[in-house]
Parts: structure tokens; C-alpha cells; sequence
């Protein structure tokens, strides 16, 4: 396929369809203070190539509409801010034998086949409640992720830089390079799968991996005694996503396949809206209809009906399988409660998009100590909302989207750690939202597990 940036298409009706959203509210958009480096920073992005392919894109979409019909899962996972500093080797590879780990669990444990996507490679902005921050008597602006300033409370580091933008780009590159570089050389191998649980401190979590990887052990060598062709267990599929969210990235990294004249957004493999970017008549909603990607939307306690029923209307109207994915954002305690509405509205229209959950971000809360946090618990109560909910509907709950850290982070509360308000001091990394670590993702995998099960 070859991809082009759609200003050289002769087709200008197509190009202003695209640029729609220009005349629409767009929020979360930083105040670049200079202009003439914004429109430079835009003209390098446009002239660099894609970071992901239109086959790639289809293919996932292929995968995802196999999960809206229950055919498989959808495990999607990563940090909550990705940085520049932390894009390195070792922090990547934790991160992805971590989601490695997660999905032979699922796959084991639910007997189904396993999407992984990370939620990397382009998560570099951050929506924040506030354009402003103020510590003492300094007002400064917000740390909008590293595409856009810096985390330093300095006026320097404060001040949004389109440079940054172009930074992004090569650090997704570098960081597309190294995962494809680990799921296809060798680190994905099903055979090597005690190796993903090296490195990694010694929990009851990693305990019961080995254990699990001692039964596949034993299951692939019996299999290689039957004269089994090992090749499909050498690499796996890796899919990018993050938040469609600035404009000054989004749009110059679109592209024209000329011999489809379908238009993708080559930041990522998966795109998803936010809480905060979803209104029917905003810029967002606009420009990411008009792309070929799979594109997710977060849905949060008080969406209504008739909204979801339009964001329904508005970027499916084909009712395309794949193309859309609900993410729902509830929180433990109205999940039960508020989520039926909306999957019972969805169903009665005939429309089967893929439901997924994000048990974290409805069930933040500041410490007394004064740390951003989650409970283990509430996160797991989530998970389990969102099942019964669905088994309760008759539809099928297609996937997970978590913040989590190949790290041993101390950011989420409890677990089978046990992690207090008095441990979040020893290691709180995150710039942003808290993350699960390496033991609770594991923990998380194998609840989830149970519930796909249950599910069947």
C-alpha cells in the first residue's frame, strides 16, 4: 500500500472532508507560543514516513471484530504518560513481557485467543482538568505529557515546545523498532516462556505464572512428540494505541492510501477518544471519524443514552465489524449500575461494538499523604462489574485497558503486596495517573481470566 499525506491528493473534496474539524471546538489543545516553530514542527512531521502501515491497521481491525463476536479478547495495556527518559531498552522490554506474561495467562486460563496492544509508542499527551498549575505563589502551565513540555515546575520546562512534537515521533519510532524488534526475534516464543518471568521480583503471583508455565511446558513438549509445527508459537501480533488527542500530531501523520483512497492515521495502530474529547459536536469526534483506524471512546458514569447512540451513529455508521471499541470508565461502585443502560441501548439498535474496561480511571483518589492512588480492590471489583453486567446482558465483554508498569512501582494501593499510603513514598515513578506493577498486572490477569471462563 502506499501512503501519502493527503495535501498531494488531487482530490481537495477529500482533503477538506479530513479538515472538518478545524471549524469545531477542539479542547485539550496547548497554547503553542510559537507559531512559525508549530508550523515547522507540522511540516517535518508531514514529510516523515508512517509509523504504522495500513495492512498492519486492517488486520488488527480484522482481530478486533473476531473479539466483538466473542471470538477473542482484547488485552491492552501500558503506562499511563509514556516520557522520553523512560523509552529505554530495558524499560520497554519489562513493559512487554509483562503484557507477554498477562496474555499467556488469558490464553491459558480462557482457552481464546489474545489481541495485545500496548498502550505505547505515541502516548505522550495528557489531558489534564486544569490549564494551569500553581504550587506556592507560581502559576505555571500544566504538564501536558512530554509531546508538549516538561515535567520540571520551571517556566522553561513549563512552556510548551512543538519541538517536542517531532521528539515524539522518533521516540514512538525507536520504541516501534524495539517491539517489533522483541515479538518477532525471539522474546514472543511461546518455548521461552519461563524467561518473561526473570528479572522480576519474587511474588505469589510470579509463583503461579511458573507453575502455569510448567504445565505449557509439559503441553508443548508432548505436542513436539506428536511431530507438532512449532512455527506459529515463534513470534505474535503487537499492536500500538494511544489517545487521539493533539491535533499538531495527529493530522500531519495521516495519510492517503492511494490504492484504496482510504485515509489512516499512521500515529498508531489503534486510536481512542477520551472522557474529556468526546463531545458530539468537537473537533475529535470529527476528525477520527473520518479515519480508517479501529477507534476506541471512553465512556464514563454520566453518559446518557442518546450520546452513546450518536457516537454510535456518528463513527460506525456502516455498523463496520472492528471499527468501533466502547471503553468503559465507571468505577466499582456505578459500574453495576450504569453500564447496563448503555450496553442495553447499543443492543436494541442491532449494533455489536466491542466493550472493553478501564478499570482505573474511575476509581482515583488522593492520599492523605497527598498521592494520586487506586485500591487493588476497587480495580478488581471493576473488572468483575463489567463481566456480570455482560453475562447478565448476554454480551460478550470483549477486553481490558489498564495503566500498568513492567516495574516494581509502589503506586496502587493493596494487593498481594499489600501496599500502604506509607509505601507509596518508596516508589512512585508515575508523572501522571498511578499504574499497576509488575505482580498486580499478573494478579489482575489471572481474575480475568477466571471471569473469560465464567463467561463461555
Amino acid at each position: 500500500m502506499s501512503l501519502i499525506n493527503p495535501e498531494f491528493a488531487e482530490d481537495q473534496e477529500l482533503i477538506q472532508g479530513l479538515d472538518n474539524f478545524k471549524n469545531l471546538t477542539a479542547l485539550q489543545q496547548p497554547t503553542w507560543p510559537d507559531q512559525n516553530a508549530l508550523a515547522q514542527a507540522r511540516k517535518t512531521l508531514a514529510g516523515l514516513p508512517p509509523l504504522v502501515f495500513a495492512g498492519e491497521v486492517d488486520i488488527l481491525k480484522q482481530r478486533l471484530a473476531q473479539a466483538a463476536a466473542g471470538k477473542a479478547f482484547l488485552l491492552q495495556g501500558g503506562d499511563c504518560a509514556e516520557t522520553f527518559a523512560d523509552a529505554t531498552a530495558d524499560r520497554i522490554r519489562a513493559r512487554v513481557k509483562t503484557l507477554l506474561q498477562m496474555a499467556v495467562v488469558l490464553t491459558y486460563g480462557a482457552s481464546m485467543p489474545i489481541i495485545k496492544m500496548g498502550r505505547m509508542a505515541g502516548q505522550f499527551g495528557k489531558p489534564r482538568s486544569s490549564d494551569k498549575e500553581t504550587r506556592a505563589d507560581l502559576t505555571l502551565d500544566a504538564y501536558r505529557g512530554d509531546a508538549v513540555n516538561g515535567y520540571d515546575f520551571t517556566a522553561e520546562s513549563r512552556t510548551p515546545d512543538p519541538s517536542r512534537l517531532v521528539q515524539a515521533y522518533h521516540t514512538s519510532a525507536s520504541t516501534l523498532n524495539l517491539i517489533r524488534a522483541f515479538t518477532m526475534g525471539g522474546l514472543a516464543d511461546l518455548r521461552s516462556v519461563h524467561e518473561w518471568n526473570k528479572g522480576f521480583a519474587i511474588s505469589t503471583a510470579n509463583i503461579k505464572y511458573e507453575e502455569l508455565a510448567k504445565d505449557i511446558d509439559l503441553a508443548i513438549k508432548f505436542m513436539a512428540a506428536c511431530g507438532a509445527d512449532f512455527t506459529e508459537l515463534k513470534t505474535t501480533e503487537f499492536y500500538t494505541s494511544h489517545e487521539g488527542l493533539l491535533f499538531d500530531y495527529e493530522r500531519p501523520l495521516t495519510r492517503l492510501d492511494l490504492n484504496t483512497g482510504k485515509i489512516y492515521d499512521t500515529s498508531g495502530h489503534f486510536i481512542w477518544i477520551g472522557e474529556r474529547t468526546r463531545q458530539l459536536d468537537g473537533a475529535h469526534v470529527e476528525f477520527f471519524s473520518k479515519v480508517t483506524n479501529p477507534i476506541g471512546v471512553k465512556i464514563g458514569p454520566d453518559t446518557k443514552v442518546e450520546d452513546i447512540l450518536a457516537l454510535l451513529e456518528k463513527l460506525d455508521p456502516q455498523r463496520e465489524p472492528g471499527r468501533l471499541t466502547f471503553i468503559s470508565r465507571m468505577g466499582a461502585r456505578r459500574i453495576r449500575e450504569e453500564l447496563p443502560k448503555l450496553v442495553t441501548a447499543v443492543k436494541s439498535e442491532g449494533a455489536t461494538p466491542l466493550w472493553i474496561t478501564d478499570p482505573m480511571h474511575g476509581n482515583g483518589f488522593t492520599t492523605k499523604n497527598g498521592y494520586k492512588s487506586r485500591y487493588f480492590g476497587d480495580v478488581m471489583n471493576e473488572v468483575s462489574g463489567f463481566f456480570e453486567v455482560h453475562r447478565a446482558l448476554g454480551t460478550f465483554p470483549g477486553g481490558v485497558h489498564v495503566e500498568l508498569t513492567g516495574d516494581d512501582v509502589t503506586e496502587c494501593l493493596g494487593g498481594s503486596e499489600l501496599i500502604d499510603e506509607k509505601a507509596l513514598e518508596a516508589r512512585y515513578e508515575s508523572l501522571c495517573d498511578p499504574r499497576l506493577n509488575h505482580t498486580q498486572s499478573l494478579e489482575l490477569a489471572f481474575l480475568v481470566a477466571e471471569e473469560i471462563a465464567a463467561s463461555n
